[in-house]
């Protein structure tokens, strides 16, 4: 059987990128099976530019809470057994649904994939903008959200994003993922266009810094939890039988 795919996509005051990003979704060589866009309190035209897509997508809106509880909401409301997040800013390459959808199906163990990111700077932004922005050249291992493809039931296992962070919400939850032994996988194929511009979330921000070593913090703090409540290492007089 077919699995079903949902897309997920939150959005903040995206109305500059929210129409490239969900082109980029409607031409995928493996369409989605539903697209559920999250509008998490937006004050521009974000709403005007979701409804240009009409029945294609399924919008939702919500008073603004954040990255996680936006997720979250687009979880809760979708139906597919597999997962994908897009950021409003953010673009896919025309076979990335597809070629992930193909690596779950091949290895019905796997829980997570994920594929190769490369950035561009934002074509819209004036010269000295596109100067102060610092971008990686090359393609690179994507363990972003929006390089990844998931199983439902991973989140089943992990439980949903974290609400308190401004960034590093998918951090979290992907340390988690890891720390829980969910197999995942990683294709040699570029599947993401990471957009850089002037107010990526967390760019600079000393609030996200903070986050991200909360973050950290929050996965050290469980390791060492279960490091203290695991059995001590049994001596050789202690062997069964003795």
């Amino acid at each position: 059987m077919t699995p079903l795919v949902s897309v997920i996509i939150p959005v903040f005051n995206g109305a500059a990128y929210l129409a490239e990003a969900l082109d980029s979704v409607f031409v995928q060589t493996r369409l989605p099976d539903e697209v559920v866009v999250v509008d998490d309190g937006s004050t521009d035209a974000t709403a005007a530019v979701a409804r240009r897509f009409g029945d294609r997508i399924r919008y939702l809106s919500q008073e603004h809470a954040g990255i996680g509880p936006a997720r979250n909401r687009g979880l809760r409301a979708s139906t597919g057994s597999l997962v994908a997040f897009l950021d409003h800013d953010d673009l896919w390459t025309v076979e990335k649904l597809d070629l992930q959808v193909r690596a779950l199906e091949a290895s019905p163990a796997t829980g997570l994939v994920f594929g190769l990111v490369e950035e561009f700077v934002s074509p819209d932004l004036p010269a000295h903008e596109q100067a102060r922005l610092l971008l990686r050249e090359g393609r690179h291992p994507g363990y972003l959200v929006g390089a990844m493809l998931a199983r439902r039931s991973a989140f089943e296992t992990v439980g949903e994003f974290p609400a308190a962070f401004r960034a590093g919400e998918f951090v979290d939850w992907y340390l988690r993922a890891v720390e829980g032994g969910i197999p995942h996988a990683l294709l040699p194929h570029v599947v993401l266009r990471r957009r850089l511009h002037m107010t990526n979330t967390g760019r600079g921000a000393i609030e996200s810094r903070t986050d991200f070593a909360r973050v950290l913090k929050k996965s050290l703090d469980r390791r060492r939890r279960g490091a203290a409540s695991a059995p001590a290492p049994r001596g050789p007089d202690q062997a069964d039988g003795g």
